[in-house]
């Protein structure tokens, strides 16, 4: 008798947390971002030695102390140390701030032999080094998700939301622990919203990053739900619909006027400051000279972008590239694309590499620019980014050298001869990877590059079908203080964003509506460009087909008929054409970044309530050719004179 009322007490309580709306009995662990450095360890051994060492002593710490939600660890045995950090939300209870780190641990290890992992959870964040970060105050980039749902405005919800973002932002610093959580009534509900920074930050930091999230989370509204996260640094989410406990909240209006008490100190502070600073600008120039000072040393241009340690790439030989590519002969040609001729060349090392010869330009402009150019771009360095080793320079050649890619590029395996050899899960992998590179391109790079001509041509594939994006080469420095650059069109018919063909307005959204026509093409195996008439008359080129058949609810008629139903998941391919559908939406605003885009193909239930708009249909390829002709003064297909780079907003 006494086991059977155990056992109800427990189906009780198992029954009281499923239904109860808040946190209780749900880690969270929808992710948000997850990342890998591209640079390996040393030695492997010693690394995983370290690695488990540390996220055992992180576990052990989060079980032996209910009240714990932030813990560091670190093992340094070897040449491979391993520093680590684990927080979670403090609403949520040891048990499920537990199993957020048992999942995120079970993800970080997906990195390898990698010496950096990120992975960020609505419920925790986990990050591993292989320096000691714990006394770091830098603020790297900030990342804003907003929901689909939008409130009804005449409840105020939006204005009630900026206010609820701004508290928080001024109150979490000066609380210990740097969380705090609130619940704020609107008309018809309430709107739940919390802000966190690692334990570690000083004030001024934890400040500093909420202020930027709050400021991209004002996007957001009125959409009912939005999160803003720097992975290393601070997190901040609302939301209409309840994500922890009413007993969660905190009374955080002391801390605000704490706030305004302080405004009248700081001022009072910062007008002695001026007046200070004043009486120094007089001053100086009355000072006497002397004649020995030297004048003020000018600043890297890499310290003005960001980047202060920057590797200069290596400098090859004239003769020795000439040699290794048979003198740059006919045999030895890839292919040729808007940059210049490819080559494939054995160095006298016996190592395989791809020799590109720049279309030579105005050679004045070239010797100004090459140089810092190719320094910025040789240090990229991600797993899906083909490697620039270095260049030559000799007279008017301008020559850049990449790593050599055995497979060549993607267009073989979708519409050449290797047409219908990738299987569903190779497809998917391209299309993922694809995407995280751009992501660093567009929000991981010491600057903000922009590709400009995302296609199949341009994604080459490693001996393991692994997806590297190319031709984001010699590359143009933009002005920093547009987020839309107006300039000549660069680009591929067919894969080019509407509003950069018809008013040449430039973002990284044009490049992801590039990455959308592609993601269309892996999956149909049919050219974005290839126009068939249809029963209605129409010409129905990819994209058009494919709004098509999202309006019917027969997305899965899109999909190449060499693969296998019995080999891919129909759900999984309809969530990645509705993602490409995102993508090429006829507003750049309305498309998502390719860190969000990362995001919803990693998570089943974030696109749930996603529903892309239509693009914008421009009539027949020669119609398209015809348009960018008269708005360039270009007569070919394919116009690609450089890329841009646009510094980090």
């Amino acid at each position: 008798m006494v086991q059977l009322k155990l056992v109800a007490l427990t189906l009780l309580v198992l029954w009281s947390w499923w239904n109860f709306e808040g946190a209780v009995g749900d880690p969270q662990t929808l992710i948000l971002k997850f990342e890998c450095s591209v640079v390996s360890v040393h030695d492997s051994a010693n690394f995983f030695q370290n690695l488990n060492a540390s996220l055992a002593n992180l576990k052990s710490q989060l079980v032996s102390n209910q009240s714990k939600h932030f813990v560091t660890a670190q093992s340094t045995t070897g040449t491979d140390p391993v520093y680590a950090m684990f927080q979670c939300r403090n609403y949520l209870s040891n048990t499920d701030c537990v199993t957020c780190f048992a999942v995120a641990a079970a993800t970080v290890r997906n990195c390898s032999t990698m010496n950096t992992a990120r992975a960020i959870y609505d419920g925790c964040i986990l990050r591993y080094e292989n320096n000691d970060f714990f006394k770091q105050n830098l603020i790297s980039s900030i990342h804003t998700l907003c929901g689909n749902q939008t409130a009804d405005e005449s409840t105020g919800f939006g204005a009630v939301g900026r206010q609820v973002l701004m508290d928080l932002q001024i109150a979490t610093p000066k609380i210990s622990g740097y969380f705090a959580a609130t619940k704020t009534q609107v008309e018809g509900g309430a709107i739940y919203a919390i802000g966190q920074c690692a334990e570690t930050l000083t004030q001024d930091t934890c400040l500093d990053c909420l202020s930027a999230e709050q400021r991209d989370l004002q996007d957001c509204l009125p959409s009912t739900n939005g999160r803003g996260f720097d992975p290393p640094v601070c997190f901040m989410r609302y939301s209409a619909t309840p994500f922890f406990a009413d007993n969660q909240t905190i009374d955080i209006t002391s801390f605000l006027k704490q706030g305004e008490e302080g405004s009248i100190k700081k001022w009072a502070i910062i007008g002695g400051g001026v007046v200070g600073a004043l009486l120094v600008v007089i001053l100086i120039p009355l000072l006497p000279r002397h004649s020995g000072s030297q004048s003020p040393k000018r600043v890297p241009r890499s310290t003005i972008m960001g980047a202060t340690e920057l590797k200069a790439p290596t400098k090859y030989k004239y003769s020795d590239l000439k040699a290794a590519t048979k003198n740059f002969s006919e045999k030895n040609k890839l292919g040729e694309g808007g940059f210049g001729a490819v080559y494939k060349g054995t160095m006298k090392n016996g190592k395989i590499v791809a020799v590109k010869k720049l279309i030579s330009g105005n050679s004045n402009q070239m010797d100004d620019e090459f140089e810092s150019e190719v320094t910025v771009i040789s240090n990229v360095h991600h797993r899906n980014l083909v490697r620039l080793l270095g260049c030559c320079s000799i007279g008017e050649e301008r020559i850049l050298v990449y790593e050599y890619m055995a497979n060549t590029s993607l267009d073989k395996f979708i519409f050449g001869k290797r047409k219908g050899s990738l299987n569903w899960k190779q497809r998917y992998d391209i299309i993922l990877g694809t995407a995280r590179g751009l992501t660093y391109l567009h929000e991981e790079f010491h600057v903000s590059i922009i590709h400009r001509d995302i296609k199949s041509g341009n994604i080459l594939l490693d001996e393991q079908l692994q997806p590297k994006i190319s031709d984001f080469g010699l590359v143009k420095l933009l002005p920093g203080d547009k987020s839309h650059i107006r300039t000549r069109v660069a680009g591929t018919l067919g894969y080019t964003a509407p509003e950069y063909v018809l008013q040449g307005q430039l973002s990284e959204k044009a490049d992801t509506y590039s990455y959308g026509i592609v993601v269309l093409e892996i999956i149909s195996g049919q050219k974005s460009t290839d126009v068939k008439v249809d029963d209605d008359g129409d010409e129905e080129y990819l994209l058009r087909r494919a709004w098509k058949l999202h309006e019917r609810g027969m997305l899965l008629e899109l999909v190449d008929k060499s693969l296998d139903p019995n080999n891919y998941d129909a759900e999984e391919v309809k969530k990645v054409i509705s993602i490409a559908l995102l993508c090429t939406q006829a507003s750049a605003a309305m498309r998502p970044s390719m860190s969000e885009v990362v995001v919803l193909l990693s998570c089943n239930d974030l696109l749930q309530h996603m529903r892309p708009s239509m693009p914008i249909f421009i009539g027949s390829n020669s119609r398209l050719h015809r348009v960018i002709s008269a708005s360039t003064g270009s007569s070919t297909s394919n116009v690609t004179p450089s890329n841009s780079i646009v510094p980090v907003r």
